[in-house]
C-alpha cells in the first residue's frame, strides 16, 4: 500500500514545483518590463488642467474683437472649437506652448457663440469646459459698395473697388478683413484714396483669362469707433481678352490694341486749347447706349447740353468720357473741338453700327484701358475714376 502512494505523491510534488517555477518566471518577466520603463498605470484622480474662458459664460454684448479668449494652466490646450449657432467656425489656432488659443479673426455682430475647450495635464488627464455669450448689436454700421458686379467679364485694367458710405479711421481692419485670391495666382495690393475708397489690383494690368475672387469679411470689423462692418460676400469677376487704346491728341488718332495687335485705327477730336483732355492712363467704368451731357454738371455752365449723346463710356469722376459726336462730324481726325471728352464720329440716335463710336463701343469692356497722350493738360488724378494706374507702384 505504502508502495503504492509514492508515485502518487512523487506526481503530486512535481506539480508543485512545475507552478512554482512558472510563477517565477511570470513575475521575473514583469520586474525585468518594469526596469524598462514599461507603461505604469493610468493616472487616476481629476486632472489638474485649468480651462478659462473669456467672456464669462452667458455674457452678452460681447465686442466682435479682442475678448474672446481660451487659455490653460497646469496644462496644454488640445482642442478648442468655436461655433455659431448655424456650425459656422470661427477660426482660430493654439499656441506651441499650448497656453491659449487665438481667433484668426473678428467675430460676427449679434451672434450666439458656442466654446467647447479641452486641456489635458501632465498625467494625461483631459479637462473639459464649455461657455456660451453673444456679441453686439451695433447701433452704427457702415456698409461697402464694390465694382465690378459678381460674375462680370472686365478688361485687363479693372481694380476691384470698394467704396463705404462712412469713413474708415481703421483702414487697417478693414484691408484685412478683405482676402482678394486670384487663378492663376498674382500678388495684388490694396490702397486707400482718402478715407472711403479702397481699390486692389496687381502691379502690371491683369493678365487676360484671370478669375479674380474677393471675399468680404466685414461683418464685426470696427471702422470706426462704435461703427461696424455688417457685410459677409463673395464675389468674382473674370478677365477678358486685353484691350488698350492709345489716343494720341496731337495726331487726333486712336490706336486699338487687342492682345498685342493693333486691330483698329480711328479719327478721334480730343479737348479744345481752352479745354484739354486728361493725359493717362483710364479704365471705362461705365457704359451707355444714350446718355445726357450737361455742361452744368461739371463745372461749364451753360455750354452744352447735349440730351442724346450716343455710345458714351465714362473715363472719369469728373466727366471724361469717350462717346459718340454727330453735332461736330467733321471734327474727328481734324480738329480737337470738345469740352475734354474724346469724341468717335457717329449719328445721332446711334442707329448706324457701322461709324467708328458704335464699332468702338460693342468692342469695349468695362474694364478696358484708355490711354491719352500728348496733351496740354495734366495727368489724370488717380482717385478721379478708377485710375489708380497713374499712381506710381512705389506709391500703391
Amino acid at each position: 500500500m505504502r508502495g503504492a502512494a509514492r508515485p502518487a505523491a512523487l506526481a503530486r510534488a512535481v506539480c508543485a514545483l512545475a507552478l512554482v517555477l512558472a510563477t517565477g518566471c511570470a513575475g521575473g518577466g514583469a520586474e525585468r518590463e518594469d526596469d524598462k520603463g514599461g507603461a505604469a498605470p493610468a493616472a487616476t484622480g481629476p486632472s489638474r488642467a485649468v480651462v478659462r474662458i473669456a467672456p464669462a459664460n452667458g455674457a452678452k454684448s460681447v465686442d466682435t474683437q479682442g475678448e474672446l479668449k481660451v487659455t490653460a494652466a497646469r496644462g496644454r490646450l488640445r482642442e478648442v472649437r468655436v461655433q455659431d449657432a448655424a456650425g459656422r467656425a470661427a477660426p482660430g489656432r493654439i499656441s506651441a506652448d499650448g497656453s491659449r488659443w487665438t481667433p484668426d479673426r473678428h467675430l460676427a455682430t449679434d451672434t450666439a457663440y458656442r466654446v467647447h475647450a479641452v486641456a489635458v495635464d501632465a498625467e494625461g488627464r483631459t479637462s473639459t469646459e464649455d461657455s456660451t455669450f453673444t456679441t453686439l448689436d451695433p447701433e452704427s454700421t457702415f456698409l461697402g459698395t464694390f465694382t465690378p458686379e459678381d460674375g462680370s467679364t472686365v478688361g485687363v485694367g479693372m481694380p476691384f473697388s470698394l467704396r463705404f458710405d462712412r469713413g474708415i479711421t481703421r483702414p487697417d481692419a478693414v484691408e484685412r478683413a478683405v482676402r482678394i485670391t486670384t487663378e492663376p495666382a498674382v500678388p495684388v495690393r490694396g490702397h486707400w484714396f482718402g478715407n472711403d475708397r479702397l481699390d486692389f489690383r496687381p502691379e502690371e494690368y491683369w493678365q487676360p483669362g484671370t478669375v479674380v475672387t474677393a471675399e468680404l469679411g466685414l461683418d464685426g470689423v470696427e471702422g470706426r469707433p462704435g461703427v461696424y462692418g455688417e457685410q459677409t460676400r463673395k464675389v468674382s469677376f473674370t478677365i477678358g481678352r486685353s484691350q488698350v487704346s492709345t489716343v494720341d491728341v496731337e495726331a487726333k488718332r486712336m490706336t486699338v490694341v487687342r492682345d498685342g495687335r493693333v486691330v483698329r485705327k480711328l479719327p478721334v477730336t480730343a479737348g479744345a486749347p481752352a479745354t484739354a483732355t486728361y493725359n493717362g492712363q483710364m479704365v471705362i467704368s461705365e457704359k451707355h447706349e444714350v446718355t445726357r451731357m450737361n455742361g452744368a454738371t461739371v463745372g461749364f455752365g451753360d455750354a452744352y447740353d447735349i440730351p442724346d449723346v450716343p455710345h458714351a463710356m465714362r473715363l472719369s469722376t469728373s466727366g471724361t468720357f469717350v462717346h459718340g459726336n454727330y453735332w461736330a462730324p467733321n471734327a474727328p481726325g481734324r480738329a480737337n473741338v470738345s469740352h475734354g471728352c474724346l469724341g468717335l464720329r457717329d449719328v445721332r440716335g446711334g442707329h448706324d453700327e457701322k461709324t467708328p463710336a458704335a464699332w468702338f463701343f460693342h468692342h469695349s469692356l468695362v474694364g478696358d484701358v484708355v490711354v491719352v497722350k500728348n496733351s496740354r493738360d495734366e495727368r489724370i488724378r488717380p482717385d478721379n475714376g478708377l485710375n489708380g494706374w497713374n499712381l506710381p507702384c512705389s506709391r500703391w
